[in-house]
């Protein structure tokens, strides 16, 4: 048998194997061995982690919003001069966001001045009847416009300090500016008060200027560094401060009698006005607000003043980078009073940009925000928007731990 035949004889053996018995069958797949690692359990999620303080102070200002009301979110944005009568049943019934109080509100009817106890009840009688906490400010600047310092009962010590007095009479190297407003503002605390207007940011080297008595007296950078001792010292006790009067009042007339037009360029405002709000708004952080002036700030906004002025927010929010509270002025001054349309002049001062009105006429005004809200010359967005930016500042000043 040749080599070829015996191949073909053996390959002829192998197909008839094949077709006898199919094709080879797969092997059965092995399991892999069981090792301690597959019987060990599986491992515990680790716990989430716990919620910054940022996040569930902003978690309980939405909630806290998302509970009111369109009258109570209204009603926050008036910061409003204590009236004479029904202070109690207003701040419920207007849901009010804050009193101003002046010179007859630390005396009795009768023009006695109230006693500590006598003072202090009263406040507590306010914060009862509102539902959430009510910012309660007080102009005590110093100097020429003091208010509760001029009660002796309260400050036994005589009326607060100007700055200008105070470096006057300064004795000592220390910073005589964060002791006074230490000092100063930890005693309102103690009495209710938990918001100062002031600091006076306004700059003036002039005595003649209408605001010079309210300032330091010295150029841009010593205000600068003032305003950062004074605010830096009211954020450490806990009170609220209030910039004013920005854009900076410089060399301009009283607005409570009457239009004051400021024609200086942007560049003097930005090389010298501004310096001391920018220093402030640095100090004070999340307890720091900022009052807008009745001044025409021409190289801004040649029409409005700029407490009604959407351009003079714009450079305050944007330039200055403040996100705060900005407030008006007293809009009872009769600088603003011919600008409103049927007098709506809280709507005008919303639209704008401010979060809090200042005014005596909140009686009026609300009703007339609401009925701008109805027929969509505001929107509730916008509210909302300053409602929380109030309600924050509060926050930030410790008022709603005690609201529900």
């Amino acid at each position: 048998m040749t080599r070829l035949s015996a191949s073909l004889l053996a390959a002829a053996l192998l197909l008839s194997l094949t077709a006898c018995g199919g094709a080879p069958s797969e092997p059965e797949p092995v399991s892999p061995p069981v090792t301690e690692e597959a019987l060990a359990p599986a491992p515990v999620p680790e716990n989430p982690p716990e919620p910054t303080p940022e996040k569930l102070a902003a978690a309980e200002l939405d909630s806290l919003l998302s509970s009111m009301t369109l009258e109570e979110k209204v009603g926050q944005l008036f910061f409003v001069r204590c009236p004479a009568e029904n202070a109690v049943s207003d701040a419920a019934d207007y849901h009010l966001g804050g009193y101003i109080l002046f010179g007859r509100d630390f005396q009795d009817t009768a023009g006695a001045w109230l006693t500590e106890d006598q003072f202090i009840t009263s406040i507590r009688s306010y914060q009862d009847a509102a539902s959430i906490p009510l910012l309660i400010g007080v102009d005590e600047e110093g100097g020429t416009v003091v208010r509760a310092s001029r009660n002796p009962n309260l400050f036994p010590h005589g009326k607060c300090s100007s700055p200008q007095q105070l470096l006057k009479n300064q004795q000592t190297q220390g910073d005589i500016f964060a002791e006074d407003a230490w000092e100063k503002n930890s005693r309102l605390l103690t009495l209710g008060i938990n918001v100062n207007l002031a600091p006076v940011a306004d700059m003036s080297t002039v005595p003649s200027d209408f605001i010079y008595d309210r300032t330091l007296g010295r150029d841009a950078r010593d205000t600068a560094d003032y305003v950062t001792s004074v605010v830096t010292a009211m954020e450490a006790c806990g009170i609220g401060s209030v910039l004013k009067h920005f854009p900076g009042y410089g060399n301009n007339v009283d607005t409570h009698t009457g239009i004051a037009v400021d024609s200086r360029p942007l560049e003097t405002f930005q090389t010298a006005d501004f310096l001391p709000f920018r220093a402030g708004i640095q100090a004070g952080g999340k307890t720091t607000a900022v009052l807008v002036s009745h001044n025409i700030m021409e190289c801004v906004d040649n029409t409005l003043p700029a407490s009604l002025s959407p351009a003079v927010h714009k450079v305050l929010r944007e330039e200055l980078g403040f996100d705060g509270v900005v407030m008006t002025d007293d809009l009872a001054m009769d600088a603003v009073a011919a600008y409103a349309k049927d007098g709506a002049v809280a709507v005008m001062a919303l639209q704008a940009g401010n979060d809090l009105v200042v005014t005596t006429d909140y009686r009026a005004q609300i009703p007339k925000v609401l009925e701008a809200l109805e027929n969509g010359t505001l929107t509730e967005a916008s509210i909302d928007e300053a409602c929380r930016r109030v309600l924050a500042w509060k926050q930030a000043l410790g008022l709603l731990e005690t609201a529900s």
